[in-house]
């Protein structure tokens, strides 16, 4: 089945991403794990939301530097991805969500 934006669903190290561009991103990712400047990479990571609704992040990322962001990997922006991403934000602050294209 194709995508509704053209993405092409694609597996790196037994992890499935939406997109090669997200899958893309994994390898820089782990690219920097191995330069030491990332200590830990989760894929996929769910926020509840009100309405038994869900939203899931592309990345947690766990910087060598004690940050931590929250990364999603966007081809198209869309309207419900805004209103999720600023409803997490309100509901789970100081999250703030990256967007990465």
């Amino acid at each position: 089945m194709k995508h509704k934006y053209r993405a092409v669903r694609t597996e790196r190290h037994g992890l499935k991403f939406d997109s090669k561009r997200e899958a893309a991103y994994y390898d820089e990712l782990l690219l920097r794990k191995k330069a030491g400047e990332v200590v830990a990479i989760l894929t996929h990571v769910p926020f509840a939301l009100p309405g038994g609704t869900r939203y899931v992040c592309d990345f947690l990322v766990f910087e060598a530097t004690g940050d931590v962001r929250f990364i999603d990997v966007k081809g198209v922006r869309t309207r419900k991805f805004d209103m999720q991403k600023k409803l997490v934000e309100s509901l789970y602050a100081p999250i703030e969500i990256e967007i990465v294209k």
